[in-house]
């Protein structure tokens, strides 16, 4: 492993504190970085994503995802996964833990119905998960973001409370800006990947392309995560910091959350006969959430002050270091749960 990968969380977490030193000692920073955007998104975040996720698109071999697409377990399980279970026990966990804040129950659920098509890509690549079956499933997911967003958030916000007798949100969701998170966000650096290899083997040929670029651009990932970080948590540093009570209370539910999802897509796959790889791949997207789409949609929605918008800049401060976590805890019980795979990584 390169010094970059051995020392990772460690990074992570002084990209954490960092980024929320900055934006409490300079409480001007996150309206600097607010105010650069285009149409809803973030200029700041969407370079380091864009970034981020440059590299890791540029080392799928597009010329073999029909063997994924072909493998209707992956595909089925995971759309359950995302679409079905996740906003469900999201929406199970704000209600249980969150019964007496309703702004921050509200940003919870949205934050369950944005699925993940960003940092999922590098959570799986770190876990040697199938990197294949990764590009296809967040394609997937900006497909379902799009069509299925606002119906369930109409569900889950107004419909199943009503059922339950509870109270109702009402909340309005622009189709435009999640059509414009999905197309910044996996659109550029899907096509920029896609033609780096069409192109790169093309002229090259794939030996010179995976054994020689992909290692000089493959760093890139992770300084374009910790600039993602940085910018992040400068974004809400102090927002965060002087109100650590609040932030306790909806990370309670993240938390849980995170752990369940990611439990129920590695044992679920396991179950389906999948391989650790894609097992991997299925937990992770599983448990990932979109977290600049459910901050950009409560932003637009309830205000940027709002309790809703507070508990989308929560997700981030509690899934970084949590699914960091679980990719040690993927790479750890690989071969347990795997025995004989040879998917399973080795070191």
């Amino acid at each position: 492993m390169s010094f970059l990968d051995r020392w990772l969380p460690a990074w992570i977490l002084g990209a954490m504190v960092l980024g929320l030193l900055l934006g409490r000692a300079l409480p001007g920073l996150g309206t600097v970085l607010e105010s650069v955007k285009i149409g809803e998104v973030s200029l700041p975040i969407a370079l380091g994503l864009l970034v981020m996720m440059y590299p890791v698109l540029a080392k799928v071999r597009y010329d073999e995802t029909a063997r994924v697409t072909g493998d209707r377990r992956l595909l089925v399980l995971s759309l359950v996964l995302n679409w079905v279970v996740g906003p469900a026990v999201m929406f199970a966990l704000a209600w249980l833990l969150l019964p007496d804040l309703p702004e921050y129950r509200t940003g919870l659920v949205i934050v369950g119905l944005a699925r993940c098509i960003a940092m999922v890509l590098i959570w799986n690549d770190l876990a040697c998960g199938d990197r294949e079956a990764a590009a296809v499933l967040v394609a997937l997911n900006s497909v379902f973001q799009v069509l299925a967003f606002g119906v369930l958030g109409w569900f889950y916000l107004q419909v199943l409370p009503s059922w339950l007798g509870l109270p109702t949100t009402s909340a309005e969701f622009s189709v435009g800006a999640i059509v414009v998170s999905v197309l910044v966000f996996l659109g550029v650096p899907l096509l920029a990947g896609f033609l780096t290899r069409v192109l790169g083997e093309r002229a090259r040929g794939r030996q010179w392309y995976e054994e020689r670029f992909l290692p000089r651009i493959g760093p890139w990932a992770l300084y374009g995560l910790l600039f993602t970080i940085v910018v992040l948590f400068a974004l809400q540093g102090d927002a965060i910091t002087s109100r650590p009570w609040d932030v306790a209370r909806i990370a309670l539910p993240l938390l849980c959350y995170f752990a369940v999802m990611f439990t129920l897509g590695m044992f679920g796959a396991r179950a389906a006969g999948l391989n650790y790889a894609r097992s991997t791949t299925v937990a992770f997207t599983a448990a990932g959430n979109n977290f600049e789409l459910a901050i950009a949609v409560a932003i637009g929605t309830f205000g940027v002050t709002s309790g809703q918008a507070l508990a989308g800049v929560v997700g981030p401060l509690i899934e970084v270091p949590v699914l960091v976590a679980l990719v040690y805890v993927s790479v750890a019980l690989g071969s347990r749960l795997f025995p004989g795979d040879p998917t399973v990584p080795t070191r």
